[in-house]
């Protein structure tokens, strides 16, 4: 994917400000809208940016605070402290983002954002995390991104028709409470 002026003029429109450091769109929805950035490890001032991956749609970044209000998050770390292999597989996709952003370059950390490897800290980036690299990259990324699939009803629009399903990865989406959410 590349970025243009025009795409930089929506995302200034979906944030609410200049984005910076951006390199590439990594993500656009089905319907076109750029929804991931890809930025620099240090923005143009060289302010140390780790996050690799950053989601820009409003439809999406709404849906990934819902899902936060909902305990979408809780859920998903007390998943991680039981389960051997999601830990695994959440460490993997930790080691994978952070490679993926020393290629640009090195910050000389090993943060790499949402509170991997150890915690589920921030919706919003598994969601970007996940888009941009597509979809069985990483469990909880791929729930993440069912969940505003399934519970914000963005299929289609904002994500790929095709993504994995919350039936499909056996979550009940009713054992959430969204009273507080909507």
């Amino acid at each position: 994917m590349t970025v243009n002026d025009a795409d930089l003029s929506i995302v200034s429109k979906q944030l609410g400000r200049e984005p910076r450091g951006v390199l590439d769109i990594a993500f656009r929805t089905p319907d076109g809208q750029p929804a991931v950035i890809k930025t620099a490890p240090k923005l143009p001032d060289g302010t140390p940016f780790p996050t690799l991956y950053y989601l820009t749609d409003p439809r999406l970044t709404a849906e990934a605070s819902r899902l936060e209000v909902a305990h979408v998050m809780k859920w998903m770390e007390g998943r991680l402290a039981q389960d051997e292999a999601l830990a695994a597989d959440y460490l993997a996709a930790h080691e994978h983002f952070l490679a993926k952003r020393n290629e640009i370059e090195d910050l000389g950390t090993t943060f790499s954002g949402g509170g991997m490897p150890d915690r589920v800290k921030c919706l919003h980036v598994l969601i970007a995390y996940a888009l941009a690299e597509g979809p069985q990259h990483f469990r909880l990324g791929t729930e993440a991104v069912a969940f505003a699939a399934d519970h914000g009803k963005l299929r289609g629009t904002a994500i790929p028709q095709d993504w994995p399903t919350l039936e499909e990865l056996g979550i009940d989406l009713q054992q959430f409470d969204f009273s507080n959410a909507e």
